[in-house]
């Protein structure tokens, strides 16, 4: 019977250790561009969000971007905090695209504050 209860819990908990692949969600090979207006940054595990109101860098379409950063830990060694981006903030972003035709889903590459200058990562296209 023990076995029986060790292996239920041991099972119940696969799913939470379930994680996608960077190259499995978004294009590794393709960036783009957005600009745009913080609306929310969430400094969560296991990724952080940033989600930005902007334009479809194809059509000019109002767009509301949902931007996969990294984690709490990862994000710190780099100096980001909770307050390293504020709402309100005009930003220019540059991430790989979601697999999903349609989807404002980015993984982000990196990002500068266009208020004062401030950047992440790799801003070049």
């Amino acid at each position: 019977m023990r076995r029986i209860i060790a292996a239920s819990l041991f099972l119940s908990g696969l799913p939470m250790l379930a994680h996608h692949s960077i190259s499995g969600a978004y294009y590794t090979d393709q960036r783009i561009k957005v600009e745009g207006t913080l609306v929310e940054f969430n400094l969560r595990d296991p990724h952080s969000f940033v989600e930005v109101s902007g334009k479809d860098p194809k059509t000019g379409a109002p767009t509301m971007f949902n931007i996969e950063w990294g984690s709490v830990q990862r994000l710190g060694r780099d100096g980001i905090s909770k307050d390293s981006l504020k709402p309100g903030d005009r930003l220019v972003l540059i991430g790989n695209p979601s697999r999903k035709a349609g989807d404002p889903t980015l993984h982000l590459v990196g990002v500068q504050r266009k208020s004062d200058g401030w950047k992440w990562g790799r801003m070049a296209e």
